[in-house]
């Protein structure tokens, strides 16, 4: 079981939905497992649940979420492509409602993604990114590493953009401490 705090390594994301492979590979990954075994073991906990839920309706996994076995009540729908009235006949459906630790988790993660989005978005507006072929402004700042005599380099987004904002380069270097001092 995961421990409190702790995040797992990220599944690959060669595909935009996770496969049953990829659970495998990461988990075999963490534990030092085959994944021959790992895949065993995740097949036997998928069945778990299947069986718990065809003959008790509702299982319950504490910090993931409650699986729930619901009639659907008939209904009348249009198919699409005709329009022509169709009537649907009630059947069994599984639903799943995420418990907290698992909605929290999505949220903040969602909230980063979209964090992500906008500032590269933002960055592509300026004219940086993938079509335009220009880099994002960077600044290299170079000091004596503490460790060493040898000096470390860190390059970070320039303070000041080139085109019309009023700040030379030598007043951007003063103000990140590698110009003269005032």
């Amino acid at each position: 079981m995961q421990q409190q705090g702790r995040v797992p390594p990220p599944l690959s994301r060669e595909s935009q939905v996770v496969t049953k492979k990829e659970i495998v590979k990461t988990i075999s990954e963490e534990l030092g497992l085959t994944q021959l075994k790992t895949k065993e073991i995740v097949q036997k906990t998928f069945d778990a649940i299947v069986e718990a839920l065809v003959e008790e309706g509702r299982i319950e996994l504490r910090n993931f979420g409650v699986f729930d076995v619901k009639k659907r009540a008939s209904r009348k729908a249009r198919n699409p492509r005709t329009g022509q009235r169709v009537d649907v006949p009630e059947k069994w459906v599984v639903t799943f409602k995420p418990g907290k630790e698992m909605e929290e988790r999505v949220r903040v993660l969602a909230e980063q993604r979209e964090r992500r989005r906008e500032a590269a978005t933002s960055l592509q507006h300026k004219g940086f990114g993938v079509t335009s072929g220009l880099a994002a402004p960077c600044e290299t700042r170079v000091e004596p590493a503490a460790h060493t005599s040898e000096p470390a380099t860190e390059t970070m987004p320039a303070l000041a953009e080139s085109s019309g904002s009023g700040v030379s380069a030598e007043e951007n270097s003063s103000r990140i401490g590698l110009g003269a001092n005032p």
